[in-house]
Parts: structure tokens; C-alpha cells; sequence
């Protein structure tokens, strides 16, 4: 039988506060700050509440020593758990006080429960950074893949497509022409491939791939980055030229200006992945 151990370290008190945060952060929210209905609420509620508990299993199963009777690799699992952790809290600090605090004719009382769900999201956000942080390879340390940084810019990009499939569906805004369609398919097919890394990655199924993992990364690697490129370059033509260009206002808009940001960036991600990759294999080798 297990037997539960509470050993001090600096990383089991990072955890600790990750989960303390986000448990305050979404109580705090849903009991006194009377939230109207709608997407960005929940979405907020989500990102703390699933933060929460997954902070809560890594937390349980490391300090009663059940990593082993885990069906996942334990050397990458807490760290994906911490970097989507990191980035759904960031998305909750950035977007409650913009559609719950800012311009907001408050009760005072609502407006402090509020501001605390804001403060401690704020906090969360800078304990799971920390938590990363400690958790990284660091140079010359043998460990899982998501410790390292191709395997934190997976998480990043699967996150980052789907804040975009979000804009993008809500309203539609790629049907007008067939090459923003093409921007679409681009968007699954890298997100579901990144998806398909980080999940073999952690169920430690990389040894099933026909080919060798290096190879798989560096070929998905040099596509994902050509197809990419293709949407960052698309994207705002289609959407921006004048030739192409439709009535589009407001919130669609602001969407529209918001994910050729976002596509940009991804492809940022997907080039430093690329290079970090060919690094590893070529030059190691």
C-alpha cells in the first residue's frame, strides 16, 4: 500500500500554490460575481476549474508515490499539465477583466469578488511559469520530450490554433473564398499533428510510429512550417485586399485583424521548432 510523503521542496510548494490559486480564482467567480451568461464566462470558469484539477491529480499521485501505476510517461506529463495550465489561466487573466471588469457599472461588493478572481488568475498564471521553469530540460539533462523546448512550442501552437478555431467560427469567417478555406485546413492539419505528438509523447507511444520519431518531427516539422507560411501570407490578403475584401464590423472585425496575428505567431512557433529539431537531430548526429 502506498505511503503518502510530504518531502519540502520548492517545486511541490509551486504546485500547492498553482492549486490554491485556481481553486479561489473559479469559486470566488461563480459564488459572488454575478457573472451573466455567456461563452467568455464559462471559458473563463473552464480554464481555472480544469487547471485546478489537474494541478490536484499531479499533486495526489507524486506525494503518494503512484507515478508508476500511471499509464502515462510521468517525465512528461506534469509538465504539459503545468504549460497548458499556464496558458489557459493567462487566456482567463487576459479576457475577465476586459468582458467583466472594464466599463462595467458595478456593486462594489461584485466588483471586489471580480477583482480577486482577476488577482488570483494573475497569480496562478505566474506559479505555473514557475512551475515550467523548474520542470524544463536544461542543457544537457536526459528527460521526456514535452520538458523540451520543441515539446513546450507544441503545446503552444496546439493552444494557439484553438484560440483561432474559436475567432474563426464565431462568426464564420472562412467561407468567402477558397483560399481562406485552405488557411482552415492548414490550421487542422498542424493542430491535429502537434495534438498527435503531444499525446504520444505522453502515453509514451512514440516507438508504434513506422518510421523513427526524429525523422517524423523533422519532415511534420518542414510542413507544418511551408504550410504555415502559406496561411500567414493568405490569410490577410484574402481578408484585408481590396479586390477580395467584404462589409465586415466590429467584433467580426477585430477577430478577423486577430487571428492574421495569432497566424503569424504560430508560424513563428512552428519555424523555432523547425530549427531547434533539425538542431537535434543533424548537428547532434
Amino acid at each position: 500500500m502506498p505511503v503518502v510523503v510530504f518531502p519540502s521542496s520548492q517545486l511541490l510548494w509551486v504546485r500547492v500554490a498553482a492549486v490554491l490559486f485556481t481553486c479561489v480564482a473559479f469559486s470566488v467567480a461563480a459564488h459572488g460575481a454575478a457573472l451573466p451568461l455567456g461563452s467568455m464566462n464559462d471559458w473563463c470558469i473552464f480554464c481555472w476549474a480544469l487547471s485546478f484539477a489537474c494541478s490536484c491529480l499531479v499533486l495526489l499521485v507524486e506525494q503518494c508515490g503512484l507515478q508508476a501505476r500511471i499509464p502515462v510517461s510521468w517525465s512528461n506529463f506534469p509538465i504539459t499539465v503545468a504549460c497548458y495550465a499556464c496558458l489557459l489561466c493567462l487566456s482567463a487573466t487576459v479576457i475577465f477583466p476586459v468582458f467583466f471588469l472594464k466599463d462595467q457599472q458595478l456593486y462594489y461588493e461584485v466588483r471586489d469578488y471580480r477583482i480577486v478572481s482577476t488577482v488570483f488568475s494573475c497569480l496562478a498564471t505566474v506559479v505555473y511559469m514557475w512551475e515550467v521553469s523548474l520542470t524544463k530540460a536544461k542543457p544537457g539533462e536526459v528527460t521526456g520530450y514535452m520538458a523540451t523546448a520543441p515539446g513546450l512550442m507544441k503545446v503552444c501552437q496546439t493552444f494557439v490554433a484553438c484560440v483561432i478555431f474559436i475567432l474563426v467560427s464565431n462568426p464564420v469567417s472562412y467561407n468567402q473564398h477558397p483560399a481562406l478555406k485552405w488557411c482552415m485546413a492548414v490550421y487542422c492539419i498542424c493542430f491535429i499533428l502537434s495534438m498527435a505528438v503531444v499525446v504520444l509523447c505522453v502515453g509514451e507511444c512514440t516507438g508504434y510510429l513506422p518510421i523513427p520519431f526524429s525523422k517524423f518531427l523533422s519532415a511534420y516539422g518542414l510542413l507544418a512550417v511551408l504550410m504555415y507560411l502559406s496561411a500567414t501570407i493568405v490569410w490577410p490578403v484574402f481578408q484585408f485586399g481590396k479586390q477580395y475584401q467584404y462589409q465586415s464590423r466590429g467584433r467580426e472585425s477585430n477577430n478577423v485583424i486577430t487571428v492574421a496575428v495569432l497566424t503569424a505567431l504560430n508560424f513563428l512557433f512552428y519555424l523555432a521548432d523547425l530549427a531547434y529539431t533539425a538542431r537535434l537531430v543533424f548537428v547532434r548526429a
